[in-house]
């Protein structure tokens, strides 16, 4: 496979590539798995402002009246755009922001960690590394920097073109980003051994390696979908034509075993795949969540994101137009459709229960018990729209990220709680 960039080092044979991929000390678990990156894509996002379901000045204000947060992470001086918490302990978050920056912050009081600066545009990504100790940002121009949280030096960094996505391989110090060439790059971190793994040449949107740590899935603006071997450089599957989708990808979720996953689009349709065959076993349109959307591609009901539930045979699909569809994954069918006053922006699955949480265009974060689709409990304190959030293991703790230049840390304190 070719390698690409200046820094890139040839990596030789098979040998070097597997040494790579199973560099881990210890079989991965559910809790190695790093926290999925936010799905939308947010620099695409502005035109969304004259979008409908977005509240007026008054009544946001009248609204932000109510603050249900424990506290609020306030260094931040522009939009914050992503937040992750590490997956080691889940004490610290790391967020980034327009404002250039990604701070790594703890979450039981807030006090700033380290600063990651020197990036040259908006920072749309920043995650942990599986065991904790080392978290990346990468900004909108695909300047992406790794550092090491002990000593809390930029240990390694790399320009490529404009970043999409950028995720840590699960069980290894590899990671992985898309660029809107088409390409998927794969570090080995701090060494920087690369490689790519080359499509034709469009955005790779959305990324994730699968739980096997041996395979990723990408989704492209053409609405392709490949299913790539890490060792070998080559694409194992790609689900296209009639049975893939029709409009950009705009997110995408793995089950547990990775033996499925689960795709997004503009194109107001998600599509189950199975990972094993590269065939589409499920098709979840539009319609199924009655959605509003006209039939132009940009402006029909996009899918915003998705996600399945652990404990139960569940999938979610969050769309553009407000809709949270839950579905039964063996019959195929809608099973609840929870309303939301404006579009969401993300979801996702609480580890080991039903509850599945949005946030939202219209500044709230919700938690929705799939098994009834009635909604737990509800929670204000942003002035802007939240545009990316996270929950911690034990589902005790929120951390959002908003466009009132605020991340907040909620507390998840309900009185249903019994799973």
């Amino acid at each position: 496979m070719d390698t690409t960039g200046d820094n890139a080092i040839e990596l030789h044979g098979d040998e070097e590539i597997i040494e790579v991929i199973d560099l881990n000390d210890t079989e991965p678990g559910p809790d190695d798995l790093a926290d999925d990156l936010g799905d939308v894509d947010f620099e695409e996002d502005p035109g969304i402002a004259d979008d409908e379901g977005w509240e007026t000045e008054d009544e946001m204000e009248a609204e932000a009246e109510q603050d249900d947060s424990e506290f609020t992470f306030s260094k931040h001086t522009g939009s914050v755009f992503c937040v992750s918490l590490d997956p080691a302990t889940n004490s610290m978050a790391v967020t980034g922001g327009e404002d250039d920056k990604a701070y790594v912050w703890r979450v039981s009081d807030g006090e700033v960690l380290m600063e990651c600066t020197g990036h040259k545009d908006s920072v749309t990504c920043a995650v942990f590394s599986h065991d904790s100790s080392m978290v990346a940002t990468g900004d909108m121009s695909g300047m992406i920097k790794v550092w090491k949280v002990e000593s809390k030096e930029e240990i390694w960094s790399f320009e490529v073109g404009d970043l999409e996505w950028l995720e840590w391989h699960p069980c290894a110090p590899v990671l992985l980003a898309g660029t809107d060439d088409g390409n998927m790059w794969m570090w080995k971190i701090p060494s920087g051994d690369c490689k790519t793994f080359q499509s034709s040449a469009c955005q790779a949107t959305s990324g994730k390696v699968l739980p096997d740590g041996k395979r990723a899935v990408v989704g492209y603006e053409d609405g392709t979908v490949r299913v790539w071997d890490l060792k070998q450089g080559n694409a194992i599957h790609i689900v296209k034509g009639q049975d893939g989708h029709q409009g950009a990808l705009t997110c995408l979720s793995c089950n547990k075993d990775g033996s499925l996953v689960l795709t997004g689009s503009v194109d107001g349709c998600a599509k189950l795949i199975n990972t094993a065959t590269g065939k589409v076993v499920g098709s979840f349109p539009a319609d199924g969540g009655k959605a509003k959307g006209s039939e132009d591609g940009e402006e029909s009901n996009s899918v915003e994101s998705v996600g399945f539930c652990n404990i139960l045979p569940l999938i979610a699909v969050a769309y553009l137009d407000g809709t949270l569809a839950i579905y039964d994954l063996s019959s195929q069918v809608l099973r609840h459709r929870c309303q939301h006053e404006a579009g969401i922006v993300h979801l996702q699955w609480e580890e080991s229960s039903s509850v599945v949480s949005t946030c939202c265009l219209d500044g709230a974060l919700r938690l929705w018990d799939a098994r009834s689709g009635n909604m737990v409990s509800e929670y204000r304190g942003h002035t802007a729209e939240i545009l990316d959030f996270t929950i911690n293991r034990e589902a005790s703790l929120v951390v959002t990220a908003s466009g009132d230049n605020q991340a907040k840390v909620f507390c998840l304190q309900r009185p249903d709680r019994h799973e």
